[in-house]
């Protein structure tokens, strides 16, 4: 038996294919697993060449079997039962966060069984179609809530009807033990308005002095609720009424549903909340009759407001249904009746715009992505409680922390905590010794939690700086100016009136450092870096590509300060007209121009592409405004291969009979990729002749350079050269 990384914590285990057919199995069937204990799964197909003796599954599953890697297990089929209830325990801090309707779409399409441990993540390896969007949903939702930590968090189960083990589906009823539960399925009822309001929000509403960044928001909403709900004889007075739909939006976890719970706190009004994905996934009706049931709840008398997360589930922009217009209805009547109603969503571009009508949610406020400011601030309160040491400074976490949302800090937070908890447990300290979160605590979590804006991000950063990168003085100095600076003085460029530069494209011939050299800018900096290769924007569906150009770069803005990297940028932004995809690379270009230099600004963003053949690239994206500047990176002359040399055998025990510089003038024609790959040879010819060496001599260096070869092309060379002293000349 052998864990497989593909299905981490999702309840899926492979089997393979000769095996399912001799268990009479399917994927997507459900299996008893028996170890020291007994637990359930869902079957998948293993991948070709997976061996017949062996079950592949996760660190979950096999704790829950009670067994370690490579233990006896049996393998049974099992009954398709549907779960009629099931009841979990979790962390205090995740029941609150996390409704019975987002954990229920968590544990969809699983098999679950009382006793085992389950994770938030989603199954969606043996999933249908029609039901991944709910998944997606819930992925955003749990983001927004929990922020990064979602991924990690455990939960018990602690009861499942009618059978031991049982498969989650949206008519099971899921319910935190001793807490709230997800309604029945079919029945719709109206509650009171006190039950409403304390089953909706049972969490204590925040302080709006606890949530830095927000006040302003606060402060707008108050305003606005506090003379529509206690002074409308004013507006009467002045023939006028005050407009109460609300649409909030902002990145995911940034406090918006707090932002709201305190302000309804604060103007002493009850809060009925609905999440907009689980009201979607029920059949039409039934989604219609739980609207109408939260609108009757608010409409019921005194100050209430509707407060729907993620509204566009119910109202999308591409094919809104008939529910859609259900809820525009009920939305009309709310505010009519002089309740709020308070939208919030993450993707505003996603959102019907038709919601935004005068007699709708004719009012928009937005939360901003926090700067560094902002978070120290929200470090301050959510630590309040911590006993932190005196080498601790929430200044340097908050310049460590772009892109980190509320919801992101708060998981940091809590996962210094643990790491200062495990800390002392594993010091041994005397229990009446005084606990503290130290430095190094907050600096192991900055290891593990990342922004939930970066969670798709493509780029393993590796631990180097421009000081690693050998030479290359000037494109370095040119790269610190052009990316660096905009990116972590914003400040400067705003004080001396000058806008900075978009982007940046570096061109030269392959394997010259282009992508080492981002690498090393990603890890100077203190930049969050969203990477993309050029082909991987490109879809054959009509407007696919196009989409995923405006989704890179609106998590581009919600991860800010950000370096955009477009690697291979001459496939993604041909030049035009010359293309035969039906216009595909044409429609890219025109979005790619859009984003760069379009009515909506490109703050604290900057794109670096990358390209062997500038020659390609449509013109119109070379100039002022977009990839303004271009950087030649030219192959290493001696000295430079002497300092890349010097570079790659850094961690390399070199022997005194190496002598580099002699090395380096006689490698003409070996880019900065080769140098590397002849130290690594090296190295390996030492370990070919003793896995016991210690050091790497010049026999084993003229062994790697009959095996490395220059891979560079001299006609290639001279015309990049040629290419380069003629933009120098412009």
């Amino acid at each position: 038996m052998r864990p497989a990384a593909l299905d981490a914590r999702r309840g899926v285990v492979r089997l393979h294919p000769e095996v399912l057919t001799a268990l009479d199995l399917n994927p997507g069937d459900p299996v008893r697993l028996t170890g020291r204990r007994a637990t359930a799964g869902i079957a998948a197909r293993a991948e070709p060449g997976a061996s017949r003796a062996l079950l592949y599954a996760d660190d979950l599953i096999l704790g829950n079997l009670g067994v370690r890697d490579g233990g006896q297990i049996t393998v049974t089929p099992a009954p398709v039962v549907a779960a009629r209830r099931v009841t979990l325990a979790g962390p205090v801090e995740i029941i609150a966060a996390v409704s019975p309707e987002m954990l229920r779409l968590a544990l969809l399409g699983k098999v679950v069984t009382a006793g085992d441990n389950v994770s938030l993540l989603p199954q969606d390896v043996v999933t249908e179609s029609g039901v991944r969007a709910l998944i997606q949903a819930a992925r955003r939702s749990l983001a927004n809530t929990v922020g990064y930590a979602w991924t990690s968090t455990l939960l018990t189960v602690t009861a499942v009807e009618p059978a031991d083990a049982a498969l989650v589906t949206m008519d099971t009823v899921v319910a935190w033990e001793g807490g709230q539960a997800t309604h029945e399925p079919g029945s719709v009822t109206v509650q009171p308005p006190a039950a409403a309001a304390s089953a909706a929000a049972p969490e204590e509403a925040p302080s709006v002095d606890d949530l830095p960044g927000l006040r302003t928001q606060a402060q707008e909403l108050t305003e606005l609720l506090d003379l529509g709900f206690h002074h409308s004889e004013v507006l009467s007075r002045l023939g006028t009424t005050v407009a109460l739909g609300v649409l909030i939006t902002g990145p995911a976890g940034s406090g918006k549903s707090a932002l709201v719970r305190a302000v309804a706190a604060a103007v002493g009004a009850r809060v009925t909340t609905v999440w907009a994905p689980e009201v979607a996934a029920l059949t039409n009706n039934d989604a219609a009759a739980r609207l109408r049931s939260a609108a009757a709840g608010v409409r019921s008398g005194g100050p209430a407001m509707l407060l729907v997360s993620d509204v566009e589930a119910l109202a999308p922009r591409e094919q809104p249904g008939p529910l859609a217009t259900v809820f525009r209805q009920l939305i009309a009547e709310v505010v009519r009746a002089g309740a709020a109603v308070v939208c919030t969503t993450s993707r505003p571009e996603s959102v019907d715009p038709t919601l935004r009508g005068p007699d709708l949610l004719a009012v928009q406020l937005a939360v901003a992505l926090p700067d560094a400011a902002m978070r120290r601030e929200q470090l301050a309160v959510l630590s309040r409680g911590m006993p932190l040491a005196e080498d601790v400074r929430l200044d340097d976490v908050a310049s460590r922390t772009p892109g980190f949302v509320a919801a992101d800090l708060a998981a940091l937070t809590r996962e210094a905590g643990v790491r200062a908890a495990l800390r002392i447990r594993s010091s041994g300290a005397p229990d009446d010794a005084p606990p503290t979160v130290s430095m190094a605590d907050f600096e192991a979590a900055l290891e593990v939690v990342r922004p939930t804006s970066m969670a798709q991000s493509t780029l393993e950063l590796a631990a180097v700086t421009l000081d690693d990168v050998g030479d290359m003085v000037e494109v370095k100095q040119m790269l610190t100016e052009s990316v660096l600076w905009p990116l972590t003085y914003p400040d400067t460029f705003a004080r001396l009136g000058v806008q900075p530069p978009r982007g940046v494209l570096l061109y030269g011939p392959p394997g010259c450092g282009k992508t080492f050299l981002v690498k090393a800018i990603a890890g100077t900096g203190k930049a969050n870096v969203l990477s993309v290769k050029g082909a991987e924007l490109l879809s054959k569906w009509v407007g696919d590509s196009e989409r995923a150009v405006r989704e890179l770069f609106r998590r581009a803005r919600e991860a800010a300060p950000t370096l955009v990297f477009l690697d291979e940028v001459d496939a993604l932004a041909p030049i035009r007209g010359q293309a035969t995809d039906g216009g595909t690379t044409d429609r890219v270009v025109a979005a790619l121009l859009t984003e760069l230099d379009g009515v909506e600004d490109l703050r604290n963003v900057v794109v670096v592409g990358a390209t062997n053949r500038p020659d390609l690239i449509d013109a119109a994206l070379l100039r002022p405004g977009r990839l303004e500047r271009l950087v030649y990176v030219p192959p290493p002359d001696a000295e430079a291969r002497g300092e890349i040399l010097r570079a790659a055998s850094r961690g390399v025990p070199l022997a005194d009979d190496v002598d580099l510089p002699s090395l380096a003038s006689s490698l003409k024609g070996f880019s900065a990729a080769d140098c590397s790959a002849l130290v690594r040879e090296a190295a390996l010819a030492a370990m070919r002749e003793s896995l016991e060496a210690s050091s790497v001599t010049a026999a084993h260096v003229a062994t790697a350079r009959e095996r490395v070869r220059p891979s560079l092309d001299p006609g290639q060379v001279a015309w990049l050269e040629t290419y380069a002293e003629q933009q120098a000349a412009r």
